[in-house]
C-alpha cells in the first residue's frame, strides 16, 4: 500500500510542476503568475479541488509520446471565492504554452457543464498560445466543444474570461461569447491573426501590443470590459466584479447589509450648470446616487460618451446606465450603442435592475456614423432595453431629446419609473434647432433676424425646454429635486422587488445584430 501511496505522491508532485521549474522561472521573468499561483490567489484559501489533475494527451505523432505532462496544460475544478461556489480553468503556459489538445478541451467542457448542472459561475484564466498543432483536427473540435458549451450557458450562469497572456487564433471566439472579458496590460493579447501573417496578407507592420492589446481592445474595439495592471491586479477586478452577479439566472445578487438613513444627498442640486450648453460629468451624478465607493466601471476607456457599470443601493447591487455630457455632449453614435445594449442584456438576464441616468442631444450625425450603421446599431440599444424585464427606473438629469429620448428606457418601452429633474428639456429637438425651423419665414423677414431668431428660440424653450409638457401626458411619473434622487430611487426599486412581466410566447426575438 506504501509503494501506490508514493507513486500516487509522484505524480501529484510531478503534475504541481507543470511544465518544470524553468519554465516556471520564466513565467516570473515575465513578471506573470503561474496557473496555479492565479488560482490560489483567486480562491479561498484551501477552497479548491482539482479535477482532472492527472490526465495526459493521447498524441504520439511528432514524437509527442516523449512528453507527458499531467493535467496537459490545464488546471480544472471548483472552490469558493468569499464563500461562493465558482468553477475555474487556468490555462497553463509551462505547458506546451497552454496550447489546447483534445484531453485539454475535455478537462475544460467537463468544469463548464457542472457549473450550469450547479448554477454557478464560470470562470477561465486565459494563457494559451492556441491549437496544438500537432493535433490537428481534434485540437480545432475541442476549441468547437468549448464554445458549444459557452453558448449554452450563457445567460444561464455568469461567464467571466481573464486574458493573462496570448490568446490567439480560435481561442479568441470563447472569451468573446462570455459576459465580461478582463485583460491584463502589458501582458496579455488577443487577436485572430497574428502580426506576422498581418504582414504577409496587408504588408502591415505592427506588433502584438498594437494589434491586440489591452489598450487596443479597451479603447479601439470594446472587446476587453475591464483593463488591470498587472495579474494580481486582474484577479482582485475580478473579484471584485463576481460581487454585484448572482450565481445563475435562477438568483437575485446578494444584497449588502445596509441602514436608511434620510438619503437626502445635497451634492446633486450643484452639478449642473446654468448654461444649458456647459458639460458636466455624470460620474459626479452617479457617485451622489449610489453607495459610497461602490461604483465599478466596466468598458470605461470605450466609447465614453457612455458610462456604464454596477453600482450598490442601499446595499442592493444595481446596473447603471448613463449619458456622459463630457464627450460628444453625451450623443448616442454606433460604440455607445452597442456598449449600453450588450450590458442591459446582461443586466437582465441575471435580474440587475437597471438605472438609466439621461442627457443625451440625440444621435451624432455625419457620414460616418450613417454607414457605419448608426440606424441598426441604435436600434440594438432600443431593442435591449424594450426587451428587459429587470425593474428600470429612467431619471432625466437635462436634455432628452428626439429619438434618442425615446431610446433611453423611456416610459414607452416598458421603464417602471420615470423622474425628471426640473433642469430636464424633453423636446424633439433643441430650441435653436427648433426655432429655425418653425419659424424660418418669419426670422428671414425679420429687421433683425438674430434678435427675431433669439426671441423665438426663449418662446420655444419656455414651451418645451422644461420636463412639465412630458408630465402633464404621463410620460414622466415625478418632477423631482436632485437632492432628493437617492431617496426616491432606493423606494422606487424596493416597490420594484417583485416584478413579474409576461412575454409573449416565442423562441427567440431577432434582436438587430
Amino acid at each position: 500500500m506504501e509503494d501506490k501511496i508514493n507513486l500516487l505522491n509522484e505524480k501529484k508532485a510531478l503534475a504541481l510542476l507543470g511544465g518544470g521549474a524553468k519554465r516556471i522561472e520564466k513565467q516570473h521573468h515575465k513578471k506573470k503568475l503561474t496557473a496555479r499561483e492565479r488560482i490560489n490567489y483567486l480562491m479561498d484559501e484551501g477552497s479548491f479541488e482539482e479535477i482532472g489533475m492527472l490526465v495526459t494527451h493521447r498524441t504520439s505523432d511528432f514524437g509527442m509520446e516523449k512528453e507527458i505532462y499531467f493535467g496537459d496544460g490545464v488546471i480544472t475544478g471548483y472552490g469558493t471565492i468569499n464563500g461562493r461556489l465558482v468553477y475555474i480553468f487556468a490555462q497553463d503556459f509551462t505547458v506546451f504554452g497552454g496550447a489546447l489538445s483534445e484531453t485539454h478541451a475535455e478537462k475544460i467542457c467537463k468544469v463548464m457543464e457542472m457549473a450550469v448542472k450547479m448554477g454557478a459561475p464560470m470562470i477561465g484564466l486565459n494563457d494559451s498560445g492556441g491549437a496544438r498543432i500537432q493535433e490537428g483536427v481534434r485540437s480545432l473540435g475541442g476549441y468547437a466543444d468549448i464554445f458549444y458549451r459557452n453558448v449554452q450557458a450563457s445567460g444561464v450562469i455568469p461567464q467571466i474570461s481573464a486574458i493573462m497572456g496570448p490568446c490567439a487564433g480560435g481561442a479568441v471566439y470563447s472569451p468573446a461569447m462570455t459576459d465580461f472579458t478582463m485583460m491584463v496590460e502589458g501582458s496579455s493579447y488577443m487577436f485572430v491573426t497574428g502580426p506576422n501573417v498581418v504582414k504577409t496578407v496587408t504588408n502591415e507592420t505592427v506588433t502584438s501590443e498594437e494589434l491586440g492589446g489591452a489598450e487596443a481592445h479597451s479603447t479601439k474595439s470594446g472587446v476587453a470590459h475591464i483593463t488591470s495592471v498587472n495579474d494580481v491586479e486582474c484577479l482582485e477586478d475580478l473579484k471584485r466584479l463576481l460581487g454585484y452577479l448572482p450565481q445563475s439566472n435562477k438568483e437575485i445578487p446578494l444584497s449588502l447589509p445596509y441602514v436608511l438613513g434620510e438619503e437626502i444627498r445635497m451634492k446633486l442640486a450643484t452639478i449642473i450648470p446654468e448654461n444649458a450648453n456647459k458639460p458636466y460629468d455624470m460620474h459626479d451624478v452617479i457617485s451622489g446616487i449610489i453607495d459610497e465607493d461602490s461604483f465599478f466601471e466596466i468598458h470605461k476607456n470605450y466609447a465614453e460618451n457612455i458610462i456604464v457599470g454596477f453600482a450598490r443601493l442601499a446595499g442592493r447591487s444595481i446596473g447603471v446606465i448613463a449619458n456622459q455630457p463630457l464627450y460628444l455632449a453625451g450623443v448616442l453614435d454606433v460604440k455607445s450603442s452597442k456598449k449600453a445594449a450588450r450590458f442591459t442584456r446582461f443586466c437582465d438576464c441575471f435580474n440587475i435592475p437597471l438605472l438609466v441616468l439621461v442627457d443625451v442631444p440625440g444621435f451624432l450625425p455625419g457620414t460616418d456614423q450613417e454607414w457605419e450603421g448608426i440606424i441598426v446599431h441604435g436600434a440594438k440599444l432600443l431593442y435591449a432595453l424594450s426587451e428587459a424585464t429587470v425593474p428600470r427606473i429612467t431619471v432625466i438629469t437635462r436634455k432628452a431629446y428626439g429619438g434618442a429620448y425615446d431610446v433611453m428606457n423611456s416610459k414607452h418601452i416598458g421603464a417602471d419609473l420615470n423622474y425628471a429633474w426640473p433642469t430636464a428639456e424633453i423636446a424633439v429637438m433643441g430650441a435653436k434647432g427648433a426655432s429655425e425651423i418653425i419659424f424660418k419665414k418669419e426670422i428671414s423677414e425679420a429687421e433683425d433676424p438674430a434678435a427675431k431668431l433669439l426671441e423665438k428660440e426663449t418662446e420655444y424653450a419656455d414651451l418645451f425646454a422644461n420636463p412639465y409638457n412630458a408630465t402633464q401626458r404621463g410620460f414622466i411619473d415625478e418632477v423631482i429635486l436632485p437632492q432628493d434622487t437617492r431617496r426616491k430611487l432606493i423606494k422606487g426599486f424596493r416597490m420594484l422587488e417583485n416584478k413579474v412581466s409576461v412575454t409573449p410566447i416565442r423562441k427567440h426575438g431577432n434582436i438587430p445584430l
